[in-house]
């Protein structure tokens, strides 16, 4: 079970396709903030040294989970204080959603899906740093985005 906490938008659709996805004997959550410009190119400075906007930035707070099932025992400080576990946090630039939703020609709460997606994965610990690697991340996003109905 994932749960998603957003202010701004309903990601629970979002949350049950993740189901089957990964492997947990506790639920998961993770926030997601959807932010301006300014703040992504803050966070994107701080966090990475890149002065520049994005589209979304990831915080994951497990180490070493890729492709593993994820155990509450093994993360005792992580504990989201209902049960599961917190695994992080996704900043997602709003204004650069929705430019890469009209650039790519689909719309924004497909683009926005993406990029939570994506993000969530970087939680779940995929990256995207080799060419095995990129192709990896996309065939779970792809996955994932299928089972909501909002492939390309």
């Amino acid at each position: 079970m994932l749960n998603i906490f957003c202010e701004q938008f309903d990601f629970a659709p979002l949350a049950s396709a993740f189901e089957g996805e990964f492997e947990s004997d506790c639920p998961l959550s993770a926030e997601i903030i959807i932010t301006d410009e300014n703040e992504i190119k803050r966070l994107n400075a701080e966090t990475r040294g890149t002065d520049a906007v994005t589209d979304v930035l990831s915080f994951p707070s497990l180490d070493g989970i890729r492709g593993k099932k994820i155990e509450r025992a093994a993360f005792p400080y992580d504990a989201d204080g209902e049960g599961g576990l917190f695994i992080g946090s996704i900043a997602i630039c709003e204004a650069r959603a929705r430019q890469q939703a009209e650039e790519y020609g689909h719309g924004y709460a497909r683009e926005l899906h993406y990029l939570a997606t994506h993000g969530l994965w970087h939680l779940l610990g995929y990256d995207h740093m080799t060419e095995d690697d990129k192709a990896q991340m996309r065939e779970r996003e792809e996955a994932v985005l299928t089972k909501l109905n909002l492939t390309r």
